[in-house]
């Protein structure tokens, strides 16, 4: 058991490093975005034979949301990354627009929503699982009755949205926890929690 998951009051407060450190990922991750975007546009083909398969390449673009919740810990870690990172893909040219921002916002609060049900006092593997699976939520929602609202429900829709979900789990959930789990031992997550907490899983 670690300070994170029993005993100490979690402080809420934003200090600077926070903030910087939020930024940097969602800038990161607003190039990584961009580049997916193209690599999207690109496979579209490869699933031709069922086209709801390509949403197992989706996690990419959640993956912020839940990297930045399980490092920083505090309210609203998720939500402002995964805008912020939407936000720089759109700038940078996207084939979706601006609309992708609002997606952003959706993604971010699906994490959001994980880890304030677990009061933002647990950041191990479920944690972890549960902030991507509800990320891949707030996806597929605003997916199904956005993006593919004209599509066949059955054939497209729903097989789409369960993709969605699933790739987010494994992606950005699992992901996320293992990259905060390579990242922990180098000592740049030192200023954080997360960087001094050895038990994660």
């Amino acid at each position: 058991m670690t300070t994170a998951d029993v005993g100490a009051t979690p402080t809420y407060r934003w200090r600077t490093v926070d903030i910087v450190i939020a930024s940097v990922i969602a800038v990161a991750f607003g190039v990584v975005f961009w580049a997916w975007n193209l690599l999207w546009a690109a496979t579209s083909g490869a699933f031709a034979f069922f086209p709801p398969a390509q949403a197992l390449l989706y996690g990419v673009w959640l993956m912020p949301a839940v990297l930045s919740g399980l490092i920083i810990r505090k309210p609203g870690a998720s939500l402002f990354t995964e805008t912020l990172a939407a936000l720089i893909s759109a700038l940078l040219g996207d084939q979706w627009g601006a609309i992708v921002i609002v997606q952003g916002v959706l993604q971010g609060l699906g994490a959001e929503l994980a880890f304030a049900a677990l009061r933002y006092r647990s950041y191990k593997l479920p944690a972890a699982l549960l902030a991507g699976a509800l990320t891949g939520v707030g996806a597929a929602l605003f997916d199904f009755f956005y993006w593919n609202a004209a599509y066949e429900l059955w054939g497209y829709r729903v097989p789409y949205a369960l993709l969605t979900i699933a790739s987010s789990t494994v992606i950005a959930g699992v992901g996320g926890w293992l990259l905060v789990r390579a990242l922990a031992p180098t000592g740049v997550l030192d200023r954080f929690a997360s960087g001094r907490d050895r038990a994660l899983v």
